[in-house]
């Protein structure tokens, strides 16, 4: 068995989300997009806010990862919303997450990618790391987006 192929399996397995992470098209499927400003609760994030956030964070994680010129937004305040949204923000978010979560999948797989070399406009960070940091970041964000849905889904009933 090739090993390198085996790692990159499931790294694109684990980037895909299911087995025991949600997947971001089940968190959305049925959602009260009406909704998605709202903070249900004492929920600190509306739906909108951590759908932003995961869009950021992903997208600024794949920057740094192929683009030594990246320049991160400011910690914290821009990996979140400044606003609140409208439908075609959050259509438009949704597609930006899935094509750089493609993009994503795409270096991971890429043969030619050394997943344990340190980036060289890093500080030690690896190909690997970044994808780690991008599954584990998108499947905490994705599980509060999941019970911000039950929150909001429940208090319409």
């Amino acid at each position: 068995m090739d090993e390198g192929k085996a790692l990159r399996d499931h790294l694109v397995e684990l980037l895909d989300g299911g087995a025991a992470h949600i997947r971001l098209k089940d968190v959305l499927a049925d959602f009260p997009i009406k909704r998605m400003n709202d903070r249900p609760g004492n929920s600190p994030h509306s739906a909108w806010e951590l759908l932003e956030h995961i869009r950021i964070a992903q997208w600024d994680i794949l920057e740094f990862s192929r683009d030594a010129a990246h320049i991160s937004p400011e910690f914290p305040e821009g990996y979140w919303a400044s606003r609140e949204a409208s439908a075609d923000d959050w259509e438009r978010c949704v597609s930006q997450i899935n094509g750089d979560l493609q993009q994503m999948i795409e270096l991971v797989s890429a043969p030619s990618i050394d997943l344990f070399a340190p980036i060289p406009h890093g500080t030690g960070q690896t190909i690997l790391r970044e994808v780690l940091l991008v599954a584990d970041h998108n499947a905490y964000h994705l599980g509060q987006l999941m019970l911000v849905k039950k929150m909001l889904t429940a208090d319409s009933v």
